[in-house]
């Protein structure tokens, strides 16, 4: 059954989000407004990626114009992928249709807001395709609201949503049934290989498991396993390291609860490259990340240094420009990391250095960084940070992860509940994206935090206020 031919007009606040929502729209025509190019044309000034995404959607535009080559365009413009982009996305295969003759002066809303002017052109164009149903696509709230009042169908923009429903994103441990192990008495071995023990079971076609992903059982016969390989019909279960343990003990600290366990499985994992912390205020994401990377930077050696970073995004108002070097001014956004490293370097013992020599020796190895100056670096041997990363867009974290070079590894954390982002929610962060595309990777892995450590006070405050 073929679906009915739409026609999708774009809001700027779309195509600034993401240029290439042009090509997205698979066999329906896309109608640009003039307000949009006006619009286009006066966000295209500055440095910032609304701005550079701005240019990108003229240069697209140019593109496809080009194209088409000499004939007019009053019947559309054909949609043209240009050459070199990749999109998971269908090949598009409508037309670009642009409005062709001015809105009548004062007819229907005025002329005064941009948005009434978007609106004209919408009615003007249902006037002349009739039968053709014609969508509004923005992510502005208030001129879908307006569309609906005059009678035009409108929609935000999803194909940039990693997951349709953010309840459904992988959580990274999965609880086992309780009736596991007799499930599979007949296809169990079992066996011990330095120290560690391993369990290599048949796959069901219903477990939905992914590379790392950590598995438990409570109660009595309480285990927590992760996914160590995986075949088509196999599975390699390994038993994880606790580090509840007083012997197991991270840069003097141990995790208090099964979700920080699994946790810091994954940071001391060498064979991981990427691991994602979600997880609300106090659950420890930051602490963990820092146990594990000073313990490996300092102790194993295994990384040179520390670096941090994180997206600069007010909660209250800017405090205006700030003095001194890049570390210095990015200093008060770094909090997070003064406050932990408190925790750490007051641990009863924490290794063979000296607690005044430690505070010393830990402010050389741990570098604070801005995000503004990441495009081109590639980090060597380091241990990556990177904090509150739900306040990045898929295409900031892409340019993040790939600065990574031999030997790097990088944490990503966040707790989506607080993204300060314009324009940005659950299911189209970048830390959700992340989580989402990197599951069935066997060098990464994933955990979502539950239990807030902080205090009781933090706890209760999460959950009442």
């Amino acid at each position: 059954m073929t679906r009915s031919k739409r026609i999708y007009v774009l809001d700027t606040n779309v195509l600034m989000h993401d240029p290439t929502a042009l090509f997205k729209f698979e066999e329906h025509d896309v109608f640009i407004p003039m307000m949009v190019l006006e619009e286009l044309d006066n966000g295209k000034k500055g440095h910032s990626e609304a701005s550079r995404n701005a240019r990108q959607v003229s240069r697209f535009l140019n593109e496809i114009i080009e194209a088409h080559g000499s004939g007019g365009i009053e019947d559309g413009v054909r949609l043209v992928r240009p050459q070199g982009l990749q999109l998971r996305a269908p090949e598009a295969v409508g037309r670009l249709l642009f409005q062709l003759r001015p809105v009548e002066v004062g007819k229907r809303f005025g002329l005064v807001l941009p948005d009434n002017q978007i609106l004209g052109s919408i009615l003007q164009l249902i006037e002349d395709n009739p039968g053709v149903p014609v969508v509004l696509v923005s992510k502005d709230i208030n001129l879908r609201i307006k569309a609906s009042i005059s009678g035009v169908k409108s929609e935000d923009y999803e194909n940039d949503r990693a997951i349709d429903d953010f309840n459904l994103l992988f959580t990274g441990a999965t609880e086992l049934p309780a009736d596991f192990w007799e499930r599979h008495e007949g296809n169990l071995r079992s066996w011990t290989d330095r120290g560690r023990t391993f369990y290599e079971v048949r796959r069901t076609a219903d477990d939905g498991w992914y590379p790392n992903q950590f598995l438990f059982m409570p109660g009595d016969d309480e285990v927590e396993m992760k996914v160590a390989r995986l075949d088509d019909d196999k599975a390699v279960l390994q038993i994880v390291d606790d580090f509840r343990a007083p012997q197991h003990q991270v840069w003097g600290i141990n995790a208090r609860n099964r979700e920080q366990n699994f946790a810091f499985n994954a940071l001391m994992d060498p064979e991981i490259d990427f691991v994602t912390l979600l997880g609300t205020a106090g659950t420890g994401k930051t602490l963990l990340a820092l146990a594990a990377g000073l313990t490996q930077t300092m102790d194993i050696q295994r990384y040179r240094e520390i670096i941090m970073t994180r997206a600069t995004v007010s909660v209250g108002e800017d405090i205006g420009f700030l003095p001194g070097t890049e570390e210095e001014k990015m200093t008060p956004w770094m909090g997070a990391l003064t406050d932990n490293l408190e925790v750490l370097t007051h641990t009863e013992d924490h290794g063979s250095w000296g607690r005044g020599a430690t505070n010393e020796l830990l402010a050389s190895r741990i570098k604070i960084r801005s995000m503004n100056f990441m495009r081109g670096r590639t980090f060597l041997n380091r241990w990556v940070i990177v904090d509150e990363a739900q306040n990045l867009t898929p295409k900031q974290m892409k340019t993040l992860i790939t600065r990574a070079g031999p030997g790097t590894k990088i944490i990503c954390m966040g707790n989506v509940e607080q993204i300060d982002t314009p324009y940005l929610t659950e299911t189209t962060s970048g830390l959700t994206y992340a989580v989402d595309r990197f599951k069935n990777w066997n060098h990464s892995a994933h955990i979502t935090l539950r239990r807030g450590e902080r205090s009781r006070l933090a706890d209760y405050a999460s959950e009442v206020l």
